[in-house]
């Protein structure tokens, strides 16, 4: 959580990375002006880290921190130093909008999912979305985001910096309450999520594999949304099946490397899953399909529950993640989708089924300058005991990615094939 000390209590810093997003989405909701009420918020969450260790933790701590950061944003805009943005500010805040106070506020209100809507304006990239995300909602500094992104601190405050202030401007049209249903901003808002986590899951670039971190954070923003989100919503089901697809996904985590080294899924020590992840994203899955008719996302989780389900690589049902992946295809077509079928069509009907396949992706400008089709075609070429082939692909492949323990993977693979 960014604001709290090192020698902070951790009780109150647990409360805090819980609150400071739903106190920030309450002054934003009401003032509108991103930049000041983020900075009254961190001093709001200073003045508890310092106060209640020795104070006690208030009643209504939440109310708490929205009186003390509306206090500190009434004197910012009052004071000297904001003398030049006094005029801008003064109009975008309402003239009777004033903190409310604790005992006036709902206990059970809860303007996260407000403000995880807000950071993922249309309006906005999709980097954007996601750093705003990070800092506003995940509490991440911005020298934290930098670094998970491996890009230069400056480089990230000013793409933070310029969507704090598109977001004040387009801002003004958000007025759904949490949990009355935001159409395509949440699905903008799970879009994010799913990328994050696919960020820290398989780093795109670096020397890392793995961002822990970002996939933790993911999960965490995503089980907020699943809480804050009525089961009568119609994006429930969505929601469930991303965090069920995430909790599938983070469970292989442990036994995707060995010394550094990227491990295949087939060649995972299943020992080391988390097998309780697995059995509640399993649970999660299950009854979002029977709700209803399954999404993306339900589907993706439908396919690791499979994958999680088998005990050995052998015990895959493949003819079941083939039909899985058809489904998906209809859905939500997608080349990296068509990818993932032909590797589970090649288990069930050959290796020429998939290469086949893979054909038609040929040319598709999204898979230009990615390894992933080279990498898929590779692993094809080698099942079909075409090995001159499939070391070409697999170094075409290695000389594309820019995630350094993939580099080596691949061509570790092209190495090891026979001459």
């Amino acid at each position: 959580m960014s604001g709290a000390g090192a020698g902070a209590d951790p009780r109150v810093e647990r409360l805090l990375r819980e609150l400071a997003p739903q106190v920030l989405g309450v002054l934003v909701r009401r003032y509108r002006q991103f930049d000041l009420c983020e900075d009254a918020v961190q001093e709001a969450v200073l003045a508890a880290v310092v106060q209640w260790p020795v104070e006690g933790v208030p009643t209504n701590p939440r109310g708490w921190l929205i009186t003390v950061a509306a206090r500190r944003l009434t004197d910012e805009v009052r004071s000297e130093s904001a003398r030049r943005r006094r005029e801008d500010a003064d109009a975008a805040m309402s003239p009777s909008a004033t903190a409310a106070a604790p005992d006036e506020l709902p206990p059970d209100a809860d303007d996260t999912l407000l403000l995880l809507v807000l950071c993922c304006h249309p309006e906005l990239s999709a980097p954007s979305q996601i750093a705003l995300t990070l800092r506003a909602v995940g509490g991440l500094t911005t020298a934290e985001i930098a670094g998970a992104f491996l890009v230069p601190e400056p480089t990230m405050a000013q793409r933070i910096s310029r969507a704090k202030q598109r977001i004040s401007v387009t801002g003004r049209d958000l007025g759904a309450p949490a949990g009355a249903g935001f159409g395509d901003r949440l699905a903008a808002v799970l879009h994010v999520l799913y990328l994050v986590f696919n960020e820290g899951y398989t780093a795109t670039s670096g020397a890392d594999l793995q961002r822990v971190e970002l996939t933790a954070e993911a999960v965490r923003l995503t089980r907020t949304v699943h809480r804050l989100l009525p089961a009568t919503d119609g994006m429930a089901g969505e929601v469930a099946g991303l965090l069920a697809l995430m909790l599938l996904t983070d469970a292989r985590r442990a036994a995707r490397t060995a010394g550094g080294a990227l491990v295949p899924l087939d060649e995972q020590d299943r020992a080391a899953w988390d097998r309780t992840a697995i059995a509640e994203g399993t649970a999660l899955v299950t009854a979002a399909l029977r709700a209803g008719p399954p999404g993306p996302y339900q589907l993706q989780a439908a396919i690791a529950a499979v994958h999680a389900e088998a005990r050995t690589a052998a015990d895959t049902d493949w003819a079941q993640i083939d039909q899985l992946y058809r489904v998906l295809e209809r859905v939500a077509p997608n080349p990296v989708v068509t990818l993932n079928r032909a590797v589970a069509l090649a288990m069930v009907a050959g290796p020429g089924a998939g290469l086949d396949l893979l054909a038609g992706l040929d040319g598709d400008r999204r898979m230009a300058g990615t390894h992933r089709l080279d990498a898929g075609r590779g692993h094809l070429l080698e099942l079909a005991a075409d090995p001159s082939a499939a070391r070409e692909a697999y170094r075409r492949a290695a000389r594309r990615t820019t995630s350094v323990p993939e580099q080596r993977y691949l061509t570790a693979k092209a190495d090891a094939l026979p001459t």
